[in-house]
């Protein structure tokens, strides 16, 4: 079973138990992925797939950190909930432990020296996580690394 197919099971698993907000959750999440397949004129990709739930989670995340300056713990509950029922169809995540070896390889490979090379560590790196950690955790430790 794909992934769409998956959030389609869940969608109506959901329904059933009358878990309201993932309901919600998974409808809007089945509406991006609606209008991304509208936008390509066919169907999506199992990557495509998981991009768009990995940019709702993000777009989750910038709601939950407005929210908690703004004093709004009701939002910010509402939205840390809607992100953990949108994780659950990412792959499993990199520990910090399992990256740090990997941020070292990427050095070694793009042959950086300093901060300035920063994009080509990246550049070296993303493909090598393939999508399995968190862009600002991979940003954080390529800087410390190269700091």
């Amino acid at each position: 079973m794909g992934l769409r197919e998956q959030i389609d099971a869940d969608t109506k698993g959901a329904l059933k138990a009358g878990a309201k907000e993932k309901v919600s959750t998974l409808r809007m999440l089945s509406a991006a992925l609606k209008n991304r397949q509208i936008d390509k004129r066919g169907p999506l990709t199992e990557d495509e797939v998981l991009e768009a739930v990995r940019s709702l989670i993000k777009q989750r995340r910038d709601s939950v950190e407005q929210f908690s300056k703004g004093g709004r713990q009701d939002l910010v509950d509402k939205e840390t909930a809607e992100i953990a029922f949108l994780e659950v169809y990412l792959p499993q995540q990199l520990s910090r432990e399992e990256l740090e070896p990997l941020v070292r390889e990427a050095i070694t490979q793009s042959g950086a020296q300093g901060s300035k090379d920063m994009g080509k560590v990246m550049k070296t790196l993303i493909p090598m996580v393939g999508g399995r950690a968190d862009g600002k955790l991979v940003s954080e430790l390529v800087k410390s690394a190269l700091g």
